[in-house]
Order: C-alpha cells, then sequence, then structure tokens
C-alpha cells in the first residue's frame, strides 16, 4: 500500500476527495446527494467531524475537514461504508432509476475486481488525504473546492451551487453547518 495521501496525524485538518468508481456520475440525482448530506451531518453530530468546506460533483466530493475526536480515519471509513450501502441499496430498490442495471453491474465489477468481501464497491478505497500545512494552502482548497461547480458549468458563480459550502461562504444558510475559514474572499477567480 502506498504511504502517499494518508491521514497520519488525526488531529490535524485534510483536504479530501472520495471518487465514486469508475468515475460513474451518480451524484446528478438530488436523492444521492441528499444521502451524502444526511451522512455528513450525523458525522458532525455524532462522530465529532468539523467541516470547513465541502462540494459533491457528479461522482467525487471534496471535503476539508478534521476530527474533533482525533479519529478522522474512522470517521470516513464509516461515512464510505454507510453511503455505499444506502445509496446502492436505493438503487436497488428503484423503479424510477433508468440506470440502474449498468450502475449496479459497474459497482459489483469494482467489487470483484478489488476481491472485495462485499456484493458491491461504490467508492474507490483512495481519500486523497492532504494535510493542510498553511493558510495559503487552505484559502487554496476552499477556492478550489468552491469553483468545482464553475468549472464545470453546472453555475456561474460558486455560490449558486445548491451542494457546496460555498453558499455559506456568502453568508446564506447552506446544507451543512460549516466551520468558515477566514480569509480576504475578494474573488473566486
Amino acid at each position: 500500500m502506498s504511504t502517499g495521501y494518508q491521514i497520519k496525524d488525526q488531529s490535524m485538518p485534510y483536504y479530501l476527495t472520495f471518487q465514486v468508481v469508475y468515475w460513474v456520475d451518480i451524484f446528478t440525482r438530488p436523492i444521492y446527494k441528499d444521502i451524502i448530506i444526511e451522512s455528513l451531518k450525523y458525522c458532525q453530530k455524532e462522530k465529532g467531524l468539523e467541516i470547513f468546506a465541502y462540494v459533491i460533483m457528479s461522482n467525487h466530493i471534496h471535503i476539508l475537514a478534521r476530527s474533533a475526536t482525533n479519529e478522522l480515519s474512522n470517521t470516513i471509513r464509516d461515512f464510505k461504508k454507510y453511503t455505499s450501502k444506502k445509496i446502492i441499496e436505493t438503487i436497488v430498490n428503484s423503479s424510477l432509476e433508468s440506470r440502474k442495471e449498468w450502475m449496479i453491474r459497474l459497482f459489483k465489477h469494482a467489487a470483484k475486481r478489488q476481491n472485495k468481501a462485499g456484493e458491491f464497491q461504490l467508492w474507490t478505497h483512495e481519500n486523497h488525504a492532504i494535510e493542510i500545512s498553511s493558510n495559503t494552502f487552505i484559502e487554496t482548497k476552499v477556492k478550489y473546492i468552491h469553483n468545482n461547480p464553475v468549472r464545470a458549468g453546472i453555475v456561474n458563480n460558486p455560490e449558486d451551487y445548491r451542494y457546496s459550502s460555498a453558499v455559506s461562504y456568502a453568508d446564506e444558510k447552506g446544507l451543512l453547518e460549516i466551520i468558515p475559514v477566514t480569509f480576504s474572499l475578494k474573488t473566486y477567480k
């Protein structure tokens, strides 16, 4: 196993990326994004997850967070395990999901390819964890996270994307409570 991108200091904030296997665009539907939001809320309330910034894109999530209980790795493991199970269960039980057979086939293939004990794999094993080392780095990552939907052509302004903390940084109520990082917000460009 590679030693790069691992969470070594459980007390530090990290920039994390959670990627769906095969880059499947699962989060184009609000029902799946809402599962992520509810699970993050649970992790905040019950596991001490502190979120500074986040965005849910079509096939990946960026999050800037730390653990108040110094158990970030455990929280991420539990988050990914729960959301994987809940999302796949929702797909399987949906009569409206037009991509059901295709997605289930891919998630089964990913599990088999990784010799995974379970029947399905939704998330890649990597978290692409990068420890936050400076104020400049955190500012760069917050701007990067918030500009993801703009770069993807989903919205013109970061704060217009509902599934992002950018709205909270624009002094409006977002979907999640966040701990805003203080820096000059003159421009996101």
